[in-house]
C-alpha cells in the first residue's frame, strides 16, 4: 500500500491511499463472503453464495459499502500511521478508483493536530531562574502563627465587632412572616466575614456590640437548593463580642503542640520540615517555568476543534468534581464569585496553555528521539493501579479496552521530554538516547495518540 499527504488548508490534510490490486481483491473477497454468511438465497447453501449471485441479488453498491466500513478504515490507520498524523476528527473519505482488477484508491481529508518544529529549544531553556528554596525566619514565624491559631481560644472582648472576630448571635430568617427552620440558629457562635450565609449579614455585624439587634433583607445563594434567590428577611440579636485569644509562642506552647519540650527546638524541627517542603515545591515550579519559558517562545494558531474539545473536558471535569461534593458547578462557581463566562474563559486558556505545552513537548521528543518502552508503561500501568488500590493485571485490561495505552504512552513521553528540559536547563541533561521500539508496539511510542477512524 502506498500513500501521500499534502496539505489543503490550515490544520487539514489530504491523504491519498492507493491499494496494490491484489490486497484490494483480497480484502473485497473477505467483504462477498462476509455477506454470503448473512443472505438467505434459496438453493444455496449459507456461505456459499457465489459472487455473480450477491451482486444480482442485492447488488454491487451494498457490498462495497460492507467493504468500505470494514477495510477503508484500517488501509486509513495505516497511512496516519506512516506519516505520522494526529487526526483531531473523523476523516472525509472519497473513493478515486475502485474497478476490480485495478488498483484501489481513495483520499481522507481530514483536519490534524499541529506539529512544531522547535529551532533550539536548548537555548531557550538555559536562562531560566530557579527559585530560592531557603526557609527563612519569616516562614517559620507563619507556621508557628497557623500551629498557634489551631490552638487558640475565643473570648468575650468589649470592643465592637470586626471582621475575623466572632458574635455570639440569635439568627432568625423567616418569608412574609414565615420563619425558615434551616435558618433559625440560636446561640450561634458566628465568624464575621466567613459569609458562610449571606455576605449581608458580615457587613451588618462589623462595628456592632452586644446588645444590637439588627434587621435586613437579603437574597439567598443558589447553594441554598430550592430556596436559591429568594429574598429572606433576617433578624439578628448580638448577644456577645469574641475574638481569639492565641498563645504565647513560648516553651510551654511547644510542650503542649508538639514533642519538643522547647520553642528553640520546635523551630529547629520545623526548619528542617519546611527545607523538604519548599525544595519539592521549588522543583516543581522549576519544571513549570522552563516549560512556561519554551511556551511562550512558540508562536502557533490551533485549531478551534481542538481548544473547543479540551476546554469541554475541563468543563466536564469541573462539573464531576462539584457533583462528588454534592454540588452543581453553578454553587462551587458562585461560592467562589465567578459566573459562568468568566470560568469558562479561564478555561479555555487553560485549554490553550495546555495544548501548547504538549505540542512544545511532542516536539522535542520527536527530535530527541525519545520514545517509551513496554517495561515503562508497565510500570505506569503499576503505579496506576496502586493509586486505585486495584489490581495491576486488572487495570491494565481496563486501559486496554477502553484504548487508553497510547494516550498512556504519550504522557510517559512528554514526561521523559519535560525531564531533559529541566536537565538541559540546569546543565545536568545527557543526550537522550533513541530507544530501539520492539516489534508489537505499534504506535504506542507515538505522543500524539489518536482515536479518530475514518467515516465517509
Amino acid at each position: 500500500m502506498e500513500s501521500t499527504v499534502a496539505e489543503s488548508g490550515r490544520h487539514t490534510v489530504v491523504l491519498t491511499v492507493e491499494v496494490p490490486p491484489e490486497e484490494f481483491a483480497r480484502d473485497l473477497d473477505r467483504a462477498y463472503r462476509r455477506i454470503s454468511q448473512q443472505v438467505k438465497v434459496p438453493g444455496f447453501r449459507k456461505g456459499h453464495v457465489p459472487r455473480r449471485i450477491i451482486d444480482a441479488q442485492i447488488g454491487r453498491d451494498a457490498v462495497m459499502a460492507e467493504f468500505i466500513e470494514d477495510a477503508i478504515p484500517q488501509y486509513y490507520s495505516k497511512a496516519v500511521r506512516e506519516h505520522e498524523l494526529a487526526p483531531i476528527a473523523d476523516p472525509e473519505i472519497s473513493l478515486e478508483q475502485s474497478d476490480e482488477g485495478q488498483s484501489l484508491v481513495f483520499s481522507a481529508t481530514v483536519e490534524v493536530r499541529p506539529r512544531l518544529e522547535l529551532d533550539d529549544w536548548r537555548e531557550t531553556v538555559m536562562g531560566v531562574e530557579q527559585p530560592d528554596p531557603t526557609v527563612t525566619d519569616e516562614d517559620i514565624d507563619q507556621f508557628v502563627d497557623r500551629l498557634r491559631d489551631r490552638f487558640s481560644e475565643v473570648e468575650t472582648v468589649g470592643h465592637p465587632a470586626h471582621r475575623g472576630d466572632y458574635v455570639m448571635a440569635d439568627i432568625r430568617a423567616s418569608v412574609h412572616g414565615e420563619e425558615i427552620p434551616d435558618l433559625t440558629l440560636v446561640d450561634h457562635l458566628y465568624e464575621v466575614g466567613s459569609a458562610s450565609i449571606v455576605t449581608e449579614l458580615d457587613e451588618e455585624l462589623v462595628n456592632t456590640s452586644a446588645g444590637q439587634i439588627l434587621k435586613f433583607n437579603a437574597t439567598l445563594p443558589e447553594r441554598f437548593g430550592d430556596r436559591g434567590g429568594q429574598e429572606v428577611t433576617f433578624q439578628v440579636l448580638v448577644k456577645e463580642v469574641k475574638a481569639k485569644r492565641l498563645p504565647a509562642a513560648d516553651d510551654e506552647f511547644a510542650k503542649m503542640a508538639s514533642e519538643f519540650d522547647t520553642m528553640e527546638e520546635l523551630r529547629a524541627d520545623l526548619r528542617e520540615k519546611l527545607a523538604d517542603a519548599k525544595a519539592a515545591e521549588a522543583r516543581g515550579v522549576y519544571r513549570d517555568r522552563v516549560l512556561t519559558a519554551l511556551v511562550d517562545s512558540v508562536d502557533v494558531e490551533l485549531p478551534d476543534r481542538l481548544v473547543d474539545h479540551e476546554n469541554e473536558h475541563r468543563v466536564e471535569e469541573a462539573t464531576r468534581r462539584a457533583e462528588r461534593a454534592g454540588l452543581t458547578l453553578d454553587q462551587v462557581l458562585e461560592a467562589q464569585g465567578w459566573d459562568e463566562l468568566r470560568f469558562r474563559s479561564d478555561a479555555r486558556a487553560h485549554a490553550v496553555r495546555a495544548i501548547k505545552s504538549d505540542l512544545v513537548l511532542e516536539s522535542v521528543a520527536r527530535q530527541e528521539g525519545i520514545t517509551v518502552t513496554p517495561e515503562e508503561i508497565a510500570q505506569a500501568v503499576a503505579d496506576l493501579a496502586q493509586a486505585l488500590g486495584s489490581d495491576s493485571k486488572e487495570v491494565a485490561k481496563a486501559i486496554e479496552r477502553s484504548g487508553q495505552v497510547t494516550a498512556l504512552a504519550g504522557d510517559i513521553i512528554r514526561t521523559k521530554a519535560l525531564d531533559l528540559l529541566v536537565g538541559t536547563a540546569e546543565g545536568t541533561a545527557s543526550e537522550a538516547p533513541a530507544e530501539e521500539q520492539p516489534e508489537g508496539t505499534g504506535d504506542s511510542t507515538d505522543p500524539t495518540p489518536s482515536d479518530h477512524g475514518a467515516k465517509e
